[in-house]
Order: structure tokens, then C-alpha cells, then sequence
């Protein structure tokens, strides 16, 4: 069973047709990137897929559950078991600290946390001292990253990350990515990010070139920032 298994996805803003028949499949611990121009409708479908959004049509399964037909109320306790989402502007509760942040899907779910796990996971992010502190009191790489813990402390069956350096400068975006691969590759979360940035898009294992509402092209990165530019600039100039 795919970890999410997007068919036949429409989406419209009034009368522009953002993603026409937009498909997609990601196997379980797969880590894939979504490219795109402004307005393509990537991060439309990021939204789509974590239930935030309503589809026109089609169907988007995750973890073999199609979020399309939930309600509201649904959707939200579905995507708090099993969809873990990073912003690009971190959406933390600044009255919290930064544990109760990243336990925050738990708490409202009424399930336990498991410590040993919460341990775990801050200690391959780099955070473990930092658990008392508010998110006002860290940077922005900090930030991400308690942002990163929080959508995996369930350990749902995708992550999706909606330019998650975007706010980031060169450094911090590069630990975060560095990060994101190490994850990656211990859990068993597939991770779909949605980026403009190559070197974001060369962390993940496989490339998606949104274009005309529908994915254009797909390529193996091979870790290569280069190729992936050089690919996004054959899709979208020709």
C-alpha cells in the first residue's frame, strides 16, 4: 500500500483550473520533492493532501484512507494520527514551550506521549537542550526543526513540507536539509517537499515538475542540484 496515492486531483480558484487531474504515488519511507513556478499549484496540493483544503475531484489516499470525502472534523483527526505538515512560517505557539509544541498533535488527539520516542527524535534534531525554552527564545533553524519533531512525533504515514527553508538563510537551510535526509532514512514516514529551491529538491531522492496543473516530468536526483536545475529549466522553458 502507497504511504499516499494522489488520482485524478482537481482544484479550482474560481475559473482557473489550478491542478487538473493531478496524480501521484509515494511508496512508505520515500522521500520525494514537488517543483514548481509560482501559482502551479504545488503548494495547493500540499494543502489538499493534508486535508486543509477541499479537492473538486479525484480521490487522495493516505495510508489507503481517502481524505477527499472526510468532513472537516474528520480530516483534522485523521491528520493528526497520520500527516505530519511543516510550514514554512513554523506555526508554533509561542506561549508554549518547545515540548509542549512538538507533543501538541498528541495532547489533542488525547494519546500518551511516549517518552522514549520524544527523546529520540529531539536528540537527532539537536534540540534536546533547548525543550524548556519558548519558540520566541530560539532562531529560525531552531524553530524548523521543533516544527520538523512535531509533525513526526506521531510518526504518521506521510510528512508534508511546504517550503521549509523558505524562511531559512543558506546555512540553517542546508542543516535542515541535511536533517530532513537522516530522518528520512530512520523513520518510516514518506516525506513530500514542496520547494522552488534545487538544492532543497536534490535531498530528496526523486524530483516532481509540476506544470499545467499535472506533474510533467519526474527524475532521480542522485543528490544533484545541478541536474535538478538544469531539468526544471527544460520543463518550464519548453
Amino acid at each position: 500500500m502507497e504511504a499516499l496515492n494522489a488520482s485524478g486531483v482537481c482544484r479550482k480558484y474560481g475559473k482557473q483550473e489550478v491542478l487538473k487531474d493531478f496524480s501521484l504515488k509515494m511508496a512508505p519511507g520515500s522521500f520525494e520533492a514537488l517543483m514548481g513556478p509560482s501559482g502551479s499549484g504545488k503548494s495547493t496540493f500540499l494543502h489538499l493532501a493534508a486535508g486543509l483544503l477541499s479537492a473538486d475531484a479525484g480521490e487522495i489516499l493516505v495510508g489507503g484512507s481517502d481524505i477527499v470525502k472526510m468532513g472537516d472534523a474528520a480530516a483534522t483527526k485523521f491528520r493528526r494520527r497520520h500527516i505530519g505538515v511543516v510550514f514554512q512560517s513554523f506555526n508554533l505557539l509561542n506561549e508554549k514551550t518547545v515540548r509542549d509544541n512538538i507533543v501538541l498533535p498528541l495532547r489533542l488527539d488525547g494519546a500518551k506521549v511516549d517518552e522514549e520516542r520524544l527523546a529520540s527524535l529531539v536528540s537527532a534534531l539537536g534540540i534536546a537542550d533547548i525543550l524548556s525554552k519558548n519558540p520566541e527564545e530560539l532562531s529560525g533553524g531552531e524553530r524548523q526543526r521543533v516544527a520538523i519533531a512535531r509533525a513526526l512525533i506521531a510518526s504518521p504515514d506521510v510528512v508534508l513540507a511546504d517550503e521549509p527553508t523558505g524562511n531559512l538563510d543558506a546555512k540553517a537551510s542546508k542543516a535542515i536539509c541535511s536533517l530532513l535526509r537522516n530522518l528520512n532514512s530512520k523513520e518510516k514516514s514518506a516525506i513530500l517537499v514542496v520547494t522552488h529551491d534545487p538544492q532543497v529538491a536534490a535531498t530528496a531522492s526523486k524530483v516532481h515538475f509540476l506544470k499545467d496543473g499535472k506533474i510533467a516530468a519526474s527524475y532521480a536526483t542522485e543528490g544533484d542540484a545541478e541536474m535538478v536545475s538544469k531539468r526544471y529549466l527544460e520543463t518550464y522553458r519548453g
